[in-house]
């Protein structure tokens, strides 16, 4: 039997180019979309006044960051807004923080819940008191341990809003710092992002970040708060827009004065722990949403897999080696014009490695956050 009639290796060479055309296609519809979106201002902009806006910011002992970071998210350049700090039974000095803040800023309140041994609870509940407590139909969300990058972010969220607009999707990147793991960080909430608003981009917004993210007050109570996730502890970003969030009625918002940021785990067992609790949601998202994401990853695993064997043998190099080349052009070129739309710099020299070895990270913490339900019940 020749090697041209090897029908093994002839089968993995078209799995090699299926693998390989599935992936040209994530990367030029979805992942392409946010470099090439327009970057011009919604007409809504330029009318006045703006809306009026309720931020809400969830808070469990997170004193220094909030004497660090809330100046920023009360000092924005806007006309009419509160923001609502809900202090979740914090343990340390939040209370005297937000007290000591309360006499500077009169937009900023505060919602108290008490600790009560007899009741525990996720964030969820403390996001719920926290939209309850807004006086504004437009919610914007960020974390206590977030900034937005400048004191335009309410400007630029708020003006994406039309009466057709139910969800604006924002961007929250990781802070840069030394090592490789925040190197990952960086460069894995990038692709995310690239991700999701790619997708809601092209019609498919499945999911958003608690960093960055608003939505209407009206639609919260009619679709009955966090409804059938009520009781999973995560997803109350995520899983409300996979939820609720309808093609049409959903704009993305990630010009760089609309950024928030947040520091990165300072170690790998932290970020272990908040990267398992984030992916057990993933298993509460819409069957549709879940095969596209779940495509991709594979189809990478696939090519990287298909591709070496090729070369190995070698079988038909020259067809491998020039579809491997086209499609690390593409992915470099592409994660190049995200990175430059989402300021993140000097992440694409690692993404080769990234790009190979974050499927099969995902896959161990995936499996891991489906054994391991204790994980999955963390406040945040």
């Amino acid at each position: 039997m020749t090697e041209v009639d090897n029908p093994v290796l002839t089968a993995i060479l078209i799995l090699f180019c299926t693998a390989g055309f599935i992936q040209l296609f994530y990367y030029l519809f979805f992942y392409l979309a946010p470099a090439i979106e327009s970057s011009k201002k919604n007409s809504r902009e330029t009318e006045a006044p703006l809306p009026s806006l309720s931020v809400i910011i969830c808070a469990r002992n997170e004193s220094s960051n909030l004497r660090k970071y809330l100046p920023s998210v009360l000092e924005q350049d806007y006309p009419s807004y509160e923001v609502i700090v809900v202090n979740d039974c914090s343990e340390d000095d939040t209370y005297s923080v937000l007290g000591e803040f309360i006499k500077k800023y009169p937009h900023l309140k505060i919602s108290n819940i008490a600790k009560d041994p007899r009741f525990t609870h996720s964030k969820k509940f403390a996001q719920f008191i926290g939209i309850k407590a807004s006086a504004n139909e437009i919610l914007v969300f960020t974390d206590a341990d977030c900034y937005p990058v400048s004191d335009q972010w309410l400007r630029n969220m708020a003006g994406r809003f039309d009466p057709g607009t139910d969800f604006v999707l924002g961007y929250g990147g990781i802070i840069k710092g030394k090592g490789l793991l925040n190197l990952y960080q960086r460069w894995e909430t990038m692709f995310i992002a690239i991700q999701y608003l790619g997708m809601a981009i092209r019609g498919i917004p499945y999911m958003g970040v608690g960093r960055n993210l608003a939505y209407r007050r009206k639609i919260f109570f009619e679709k009955k708060g966090y409804g059938a996730h009520n009781q999973i502890a995560s997803g109350d970003d995520d899983l409300f827009v996979n939820s609720n969030a309808t093609p049409g009625k959903v704009k993305t918002e990630f010009r760089k004065e609309s950024h928030t940021r947040t520091p990165a785990a300072p170690v790998t067992a932290e970020w272990t722990k908040r990267k398992i609790r984030h992916l057990s949601t993933a298993a509460y998202y819409k069957f549709r949403h879940k095969v596209l994401l779940v495509t991709e990853p594979a189809s990478r695993l696939a090519f990287y897999a298909s591709g070496i064997t090729l070369l190995l043998y070698p079988f038909r190099w020259q067809i491998t080696a020039a579809i491997m080349a086209v499609r690390l052009v593409v992915m470099t070129a592409v994660l190049y014009a995200g990175s430059r739309k989402l300021d993140e710099k000097g992440i694409i020299p690692a993404a080769l490695f990234f790009d190979i070895f974050s499927p099969l990270l995902n896959l161990v913490l995936y499996s891991a956050a489906i054994r391991n339900k204790n994980l999955r019940k963390a406040w945040k």
